[in-house]
């Protein structure tokens, strides 16, 4: 199994190469990991002690930046180094304050993953949710670094519980604790005899809540919305924006729409803009225009989304047409009813506010007009929603100084 995992491995990097010849993202991948053991020899000095997060993509950081933060804070002597494994994380967030060295991931071979833990020599590190390197969990454990993962979720279909799965499965022992989210994975680890594992939640919670707080204001979405009913229609993906472009085409209603596309190059936007007959103003042209007629703001930059929330009556959240909802937690914690497509059943957060009735699930045009009609006309049911999300993102928070107490001691300082 070492065999093929090593061979899989090196399959994907070639697979890489190969569509690096016409991907941009493929692209990025393999130039961010050249020179990258020469540009942390020349940036980690010997006397720093360093922690080393991990996170797969952007989803994954934001969960970590919780926890980045409360080290920051609690132990200013240690030094942060975070690794992305995608472009789409490492060329949003290379800058991130909050970590004194940003870089990809060096490829999972063996030499690899003992050349970098040699270099970096981490006192401790956080694998974020779903990340499994084989070669570095095994290089860490045989230096007796102490490697945690946090905001994990197991289910039983994933490759360690299969009857096949076991040699994976062992991967799970290199771990010095896992943190959990919900009471299901404990139980399934503990059926699978392991015991180092508690269930301190989803660091998210303490993300979204930080995000609410530290909000700024849009001049232009408060003109454009100008406390009409608005619905803010978050990182939406080609399918939602047909569903939300025939429901905008047909309402006759006051309701206003905040749309921000997941993907904002040029032909996306003019695609997206072409499929919607109400009046609309794209945000890169509405600082001096007049918004008084408009009924859809088309956001076309990024970073702004978590702040547009605010200004809300419920939101759509995009990606539940395709692999799997985005997040709905930074509407929930605005107190927004949230409404979202067929593929969520990957997402805890999204099953208990389902349950609650703080979110909705639609699988087509039919089930959006239902529920969008539903909250044009019913503000009482409206609101119960929306305080229901709120309350269950203030309800599940503290993960995160859960976390710190049980990993972190004096003498980390």
């Amino acid at each position: 199994m070492k065999l093929l995992y090593s061979l899989s491995i090196r399959l994907y990097v070639l697979g890489i190469r190969i569509f690096s010849l016409f991907d941009k993202k493929a692209r990025l991948w393999l130039a961010g990991r050249r020179g990258i053991f020469k540009r942390l020899r020349e940036a980690i000095s010997p006397e720093d002690r360093i922690i080393w997060f991990h996170a797969a993509s952007l989803g994954e950081f934001e969960q970590g930046r919780p926890l980045m933060e409360a080290v920051r804070k609690d132990h200013p002597g240690l030094k942060i180094l975070l690794t992305f494994f995608s472009p789409s994380g490492y060329e949003i967030r290379k800058d991130y304050r909050g970590a004194d060295y940003v870089c990809y991931l060096p490829v999972d071979y063996k030499r690899n993953a003992a050349r970098f833990t040699r270099m970096v020599n981490p006192c401790k590190v956080f694998f974020i949710k779903y990340e499994y390197w084989y070669h570095y969990l095994r290089e860490l454990s045989s230096k007796k670094v102490p490697v945690y993962l946090i905001s994990a979720i197991f289910r039983r279909n994933q490759l360690f519980f299969r009857w096949y799965g076991s040699w994976y499965r062992k991967m799970l022992n290199y771990f010095t604790h896992i943190f959990v989210q919900d009471d299901a994975s404990i139980l399934l680890l503990n059926q699978h005899g392991f015991d180092h594992v508690s269930k301190p939640g989803d660091t998210r919670f303490d993300r979204v809540a930080e995000i609410a707080r530290q909000t700024r204001q849009i001049e232009i979405a408060e003109k454009f919305c100008n406390h009409q009913p608005t619905v803010v229609c978050g990182s939406t993906w080609e399918k939602d924006e047909e569903l939300l472009a025939e429901y905008i085409n047909q309402s006759d209603s006051q309701l206003k729409f905040i749309v921000a596309p997941h993907e904002i190059h040029q032909s996306h936007i003019s695609k997206l803009t072409a499929s919607i007959k109400k009046p609309y103003i794209k945000y890169s042209e509405a600082e001096k225009a007049d918004l008084s007629g408009k009924k859809v703001l088309i956001i076309d930059n990024i970073g702004m989304l978590s702040s547009l929330y605010q200004y809300g009556h419920w939101a759509y959240i995009g990606g539940g047409f395709g692999a799997g909802i985005h997040n709905i937690l930074e509407a929930a914690t605005f107190g927004l009813p949230v409404v979202f497509g067929p593929h969520h059943e990957k997402f805890k957060e999204a099953l208990d506010l389902i349950q609650l009735q703080g979110a909705y699930s639609i699988s087509g045009y039919a089930d959006l007009t239902k529920i969008f009609d539903l909250f044009l006309t019913d503000t009482g049911k409206r609101q119960r929603s929306g305080e229901t999300a709120g309350k269950y993102v203030k309800d599940n928070q503290g993960a995160t100084l859960k976390i710190m107490n049980l990993v972190f001691t004096s003498r980390d300082n």
